[in-house]
């Protein structure tokens, strides 16, 4: 008797499953936008960045105010390291150099931290800071990337190359170009 019961409900259940009604009403068109699933970040430089005693080898930049950056999104800071034949070689960051010269041994590491308003390179040291050397610590050059968390998160992007980052098929960049500590444009 469960048998049949069972098959009876089963029965029901596929033929209302199987019903129809009328078509509904077209609902409102949808904001528009391009196809895809592509991300949107931004890349902007911070140029002439001196770390000095005054500043506490620190400089905080604010995001500028045409920037959306939300919770999930991650910030990637790098440091222009040198030039190879022309080319910019930038280093994601944290980066330390180790010093281990004759009368001088100690580290010195860039790196970086941000909030949702802006973005804080810093200088960190274990060498006397009089043993500074201004290649270290003046004009220094920074390209800040803001991206989605999930771009960020795919196996198919190295995020330690900023080149890697800003060509990637599925994410379009919005390159600001440099700008100084006031978001003047720079170049």
């Amino acid at each position: 008797m469960k048998k049949l019961a069972n098959i009876f409900l089963l029965a029901a259940a596929l033929l209302i499953a199987a019903c129809e009604g009328p078509v509904g009403p077209i609902g409102p068109p949808g904001i528009p936008g391009e196809d895809g699933d592509s991300f949107l970040g931004t890349v902007f430089e911070m140029e002439n960045i001196d770390f000095t005693p005054a500043n506490g080898y620190s400089v905080i930049k604010n995001f500028p105010s045409n920037v959306d950056i939300y919770e999930d999104d991650v910030v990637l800071v790098y440091i222009l390291w040198e030039q190879d034949n022309g080319l910019d070689v930038w280093r994601l960051m944290p980066q330390t150099v180790f010093i281990d010269d004759e009368n001088l041994k100690g580290e010195i590491q860039y790196n970086f931290d941000y909030t949702l308003e802006n973005v804080r390179v810093f200088l960190e040291f274990t060498i006397p800071e009089n043993e500074l050397r201004p290649a270290e610590t003046d004009n220094q050059i920074f390209k800040v990337a803001i991206i989605p968390a999930l771009f960020a998160s795919q196996k198919n992007v190295d995020i330690s190359d900023i080149n890697s980052v800003i060509n990637a098929s599925n994410i379009q960049m919005k390159d600001l170009g440099a700008l100084d500590l006031n978001n003047k444009i720079l170049k």
